[in-house]
């Protein structure tokens, strides 16, 4: 299996903490690609993580909106 590129470009914030790791929202390059919207658990040092969703701007977009029109 080829090797797995990642850099989190942009550090948005935490969503929650367990055991260490924290679920954040980041904007992430992928295999040297453009940056996109990503959420998912991350080790204390960014070593390793769970599976995520990756969300273009556009979907994050969407996502708000969503959102928004929820009574939470």
């Amino acid at each position: 299996m080829a090797e797995l590129k990642y850099e989190i470009t942009e550090h948005l914030g935490v969503l929650s903490q367990r055991t260490g790791w924290s679920k954040e929202l980041n904007l992430v390059s992928w295999n040297d690609r453009d940056p996109k919207f990503d959420i998912r658990d991350w080790s204390p040092d960014k070593a390793k993580m769970s599976k995520g969703i990756t969300l273009t701007r556009e979907e994050i977009l969407a996502l708000r909106d969503l959102l928004n029109e929820l009574e939470l």
